[in-house]
């Protein structure tokens, strides 16, 4: 195939099964593959759809700088995507980031202002929204809140999901700015009320890349709890180790926060097993080239998880 820009060959992701991981032979695992994105994220998805938003209504003009609160993966996708429509963009992210995303958002241009690590992005969104008060000249998309994250994941992620498993019975992906689920779940339902769509959602105090616990008190303003069938608690420990079983037994480099992911759809699949089976897909936010140096997947888990937790996880 051939594309006129590599912003062409955002979205259409795979949808692979992984038999390997199914919790009973009635129920099919199926996991989007969202890491194969330019970038290596769900994310390139939601910088498009942010970016031509604002052009589209004015809000965004040459020469401006985009300004975002990330922990790394929406920041890089933005810094793709601006560098190509020629804007300058600032990443505020807390300090104690994973390096390889520091390392790629410095490699695509964007210029970085850390904010408090122990704050996480909480503390990262305070920063933002402060700096975006002291300076009109700046654009910020604010993810949390802004409707195209939400309709980059209506009009593509589920529709692709809808085209190619027009059958499945329930959805699961994790709970961070609330668009993927929001957006998905609005499709998903529109096309069979039936589909449970379930969250994967860190345990307050646990660190789980990707992720955020609403126990920690900022709730995205694109978050409609209705939406949700389902919202299970996931451990440090169980994310790390389904993470590297969903590489050992089915040979997908995924990021941290596919294992939680992959957690709970097995014991979303278990409960649909007693009613006769069905297909659930898990949306796999990234690939796991942004964490190699956690090591997480060479260590014995209880050095992984130390090593881990060392470093920012959402």
């Amino acid at each position: 195939m051939r594309y006129g820009s590599v912003l062409d060959t955002i979205g259409n992701t795979p949808l692979v099964e992984v038999p390997r991981l199914s919790p009973d032979p009635s129920v099919r695992l199926w996991v989007k593959l969202e890491g194969q994105n330019p970038t290596g994220s769900v994310k390139d998805r939601i910088a498009l759809a942010m970016i031509e938003a604002a052009e589209a209504k004015g809000e965004l003009e040459a020469g401006q700088t985009i300004l975002e609160p990330t922990s790394g993966n929406t920041g890089i996708s933005l810094a793709m995507v601006a560098a190509l429509r020629g804007y300058r963009f600032t990443a505020v992210m807390p300090d104690n980031a994973s390096r390889e995303r520091v390392q790629l958002l410095r490699a695509y241009g964007a210029d970085i202002v850390f904010s408090e690590g122990a704050k996480g992005t909480n503390g990262s969104v305070a920063l933002a929204q402060k700096m975006a008060a002291e300076d009109d000249s700046v654009y910020m998309p604010f993810q949390y809140g802004n409707r195209a994250n939400l309709m980059a994941h209506y009009e593509g992620t589920a529709a692709e999901i809808i085209a190619d498993l027009p059958e499945i019975k329930a959805f699961v992906a994790g709970l961070g700015t609330g668009g993927t689920l929001m957006g998905n779940g609005l499709r998903l339902k529109e096309h069979d009320p039936a589909i449970k769509v379930v969250a994967a959602e860190p345990e307050l105090g646990e660190l789980v890349y990707g992720l955020r616990s609403l126990d920690e008190g900022y709730i995205p303003p694109l978050f409609d709890p209705d939406m949700l069938d389902g919202k299970v608690k996931v451990r440090a420990r169980e994310s790390i180790v389904w993470t590297r079983e969903l590489l050992r037994r089915e040979g997908i480099f995924a990021g941290i926060s596919a294992g939680a992911v992959v957690w709970v759809a097995q014991r979303v699949g278990r409960r649909l097993a007693r009613d006769g089976g069905g297909d659930v897909v898990c949306l796999l936010a990234d690939g796991g080239w942004k964490y190699l140096s956690t090591e997480a997947w060479t260590q014995d888990i209880d050095t992984a998880e130390a090593q881990v937790e060392e470093v920012l996880w959402w």
